[in-house]
């Protein structure tokens, strides 16, 4: 049967892929942003696990606002996205810093 510690486990390899595609990636800005939603995700599986574990909906509930977070969050960075390749021809994130306004 499936546990606690299972979802707690796959969680915590989700979280640490997402935090080393962060730290060792610093190039790309779309991988950048799929790390961050396998963090995001990473969060989700606890509060879901848990949420069942203890007989609770309020965890569920809240996944529910982390996921509308995460998609409005990819929806803006990849709009940013296309705008910034558009205008500079690239999406490194060292040329992000010549945007100054």
């Amino acid at each position: 049967m499936i546990g606690l510690e299972h979802y707690l486990t796959v969680a915590g390899a989700l979280f640490v892929i997402g935090v080393f595609g962060l730290f060792l990636n610093r190039k790309n800005v779309i991988i950048m942003l799929m790390s961050l939603e396998l963090i995001l995700l990473s969060v989700n599986i606890n509060l879901v696990a848990f949420s069942s574990f203890l007989g609770d909906l309020a965890g569920q509930v809240f996944t529910l606002f982390v996921l509308t977070v995460a998609a409005a969050e990819a929806a803006i960075g990849l709009a940013i996205l296309v705008v910034f390749y558009r205008n500079r021809g690239t999406i490194d994130v060292e040329d992000v810093n010549m945007m100054k306004g």
